[in-house]
């Protein structure tokens, strides 16, 4: 099969927003095992922070991630909060990328999530086996990742400038959104 990203494709931002808006279940047709192999980790994470940014353009809060197999780092799943968009408490990155992922054995898997997981998505992560959880910002929020660590989850933190800086400004902008994302709504009503 013929596919539009191959070995000699080059690794831009824009090749890397094309494969952030594809649906997950297209991406064979876009792109070739040799071009997944070219993937580096920084490239995954972009294409969580580009996630995270459709979220941001949405309405919603800006958190995306994306879910490799560990063999062939094919993207098997990848999602964005909808929180606002889906009118859903906990459609985090993390569980949208899970949900569009399946059923699969997570353990032969690395999500690539553009924020440090919430305690609920970091719970997830766990018990649904996950062997690595790349992080992409702990400068705006942190604290999952010695639960992870300490459940046997290798953690590694791969900030992206571009996306520590969409956090912040999502922060500023929309404070009680982000409270009630990470919170609840019960929790907007103490500010």
């Amino acid at each position: 099969m013929n596919t539009l990203f191959d070995s000699c494709t080059p690794v831009t931002d824009e090749v890397l927003a094309v494969v952030a808006h594809m649906p997950t279940t297209s991406l064979p047709v876009l792109m070739n095992d040799a071009f997944a192999l070219r993937l580096s980790d920084a490239d995954l994470m972009r294409i969580a922070v580009l996630l995270a940014k459709k979220s941001y353009d949405e309405g919603g809060c800006p958190i995306g991630a994306v879910i490799i197999d560990n063999a062939s780092r094919r993207i098997v799943g990848k999602g964005h909060n909808t929180l606002v968009q889906e009118n859903h408490p906990y459609n985090h990155g993390e569980t949208a990328a899970i949900r569009d992922a399946g059923r699969l054995d997570f353990s032969l898997t690395t999500l690539f999530t553009s924020l440090s997981p919430c305690a609920i998505c970091a719970t997830l992560l766990h018990m649904r086996g996950f062997a690595r959880v790349v992080v992409g910002d702990v400068s705006n929020a942190s604290g999952a990742e010695p639960l992870l660590r300490s459940k046997g989850v290798v953690v590694d933190i791969l900030e992206d400038p571009l996306g520590v800086a969409l956090y912040a400004r999502f922060r500023v902008e929309q404070p009680v959104l982000e409270l009630e994302d990470w919170q609840g709504l019960a929790a907007t009503h103490k500010c």
